[in-house]
């Protein structure tokens, strides 16, 4: 057997961490989840103020990431995405450290900004050094990892929880160091004399309705778990690791289909792809809101992570898919609104949830099936 050199054994584990680095904002974002009364009892408040914990995460993440893709372009990739592991090192242990709410919440805001810096970059870096053949078959592996990031979040806030939730947070301060250290590979490097990315070269009509598409079908999706995690002790009485285990099913389904559904997408078209997943979601996401048994609940949750990756994968396939002269900001906008999409849900749908539990799932649902097969534009819209 022939052995590896250690420069390919370098590109290999670049080219994982590449990979790797995608699961740090759904894993960072979504680690609370299942773990919101614990949060609340040891720091003072009630669950519903602790839930505020994911917003003040996701929505800086999100405006953030509105300019994170052009800037980190300006900066370089692979000084941008070094720092903003470092910064994100930092409020991850400030995180655990925390002694009250306000403290905790604002190095939730600084975990999100920092991370802002990685996810568009990742993935203008990912599309940059693949062939456009098998460009599908790449963001489904991408957004794979990043299912594992949403499907291990409220497993190990769960686990955590049962010794000391704030356990969690040290785990990902580890994740971000390691991927700090290995960087980026080589050949996804900005080339030297490349022209300035200006911001308005990525606020293309298409491309702010891609990123509509992308916050309807995450903030209506990945965005619900917090729903279902309330349901499920609501209604089902489940403890903080039973609620970790129902949420990581959503996660697992897009670990097991990503791939599978990249490459469905580089043979039927990123718009086809997205409007599959926006109705199987719609009618997944109703049962997961409405249906007393817990085996419904948990086979539709599973389910709906796999329609997630049809709406998610398609979405970024067609705008890095494109020839634009800034595809890394026009992915930082579209996941922008992603993100906004997942911050919003938590603050908008907690209320309706509160007067009508099914309606709290009804509503998006809704959304989801009707407005996102209208919004994407199709496979040869100029980005």
């Amino acid at each position: 057997m022939t052995e590896r050199s250690p420069e390919s054994l370098r590109s290999a584990l670049q080219r994982l961490a590449l990979y790797g680095g995608g699961f740090l904002g759904p894993f960072g974002g979504g680690v609370v989840v299942s773990i919101l009364p614990e949060i609340g009892d040891d720091l003072g408040v009630g669950a519903a103020a602790a839930a505020s914990s994911l917003t003040a995460y996701l929505l800086p993440f999100a405006l953030v990431m509105l300019v994170s893709g052009t800037l980190g372009a300006r900066w370089g990739r692979t000084r941008t995405v070094r720092a903003a592991y470092a910064v994100y090192l930092v409020s991850s242990l400030a995180c655990f450290l925390a002694p009250t709410l306000p403290l905790f919440l604002g190095a939730r805001v600084l975990q999100g900004c920092s991370n802002s810096f990685t996810t568009p970059l990742l993935l203008a870096a990912l599309a940059a050094s693949t062939p456009k053949k098998r460009l599908g078959r790449a963001l489904g592996i991408f957004g794979a990892f990043q299912a594992a990031g949403q499907s291990s979040a409220p497993l190990v806030g769960g686990l955590a929880a049962e010794i000391d939730w704030r356990l969690s947070f040290l785990v990902i301060a580890l994740v971000a160091a390691a991927f700090g250290l290995i960087g980026i590979p080589d050949a996804a490097r900005d080339e030297p004399g490349a022209a300035r990315p200006r911001l308005r070269d990525a606020l293309t009509l298409p491309v702010l309705r891609m990123g509509v598409v992308a916050l309807l079908g995450w903030g209506a999706l990945g965005g619900l778990s917090f729903l279902v995690a309330f349901r499920a002790e609501d209604v089902f009485g489940l403890s903080p690791t039973q609620r970790g285990l129902l949420l990581t099913g959503f996660g697992v389904a897009g670990i097991l289909t990503a791939r599978l559904v990249g490459g469905v997408i580089d043979r039927i078209g990123a718009r086809t792809a997205v409007v599959i997943g926006a109705i199987a979601g719609a009618v997944l996401i109703t049962a997961a809101g409405t249906v007393s048994l817990l085996a419904v609940v948990a086979v539709a949750w599973f389910a709906a992570g796999a329609a997630g990756q049809f709406i998610l994968v398609g979405v970024n396939a067609a705008v890095l898919g494109s020839s634009g002269p800034n595809r890394g900001g026009a992915v930082s906008v579209v996941q922008a609104l992603r993100f906004t999409g997942n911050a919003l849900a938590p603050i908008t749908l907690t209320p309706v949830y509160a007067i009508s539990p099914a309606a709290g799932f009804l509503l998006p649902a809704v959304l989801l099936a009707v407005a996102a097969p209208l919004l994407m534009p199709g496979d040869n819209s100029s980005v």
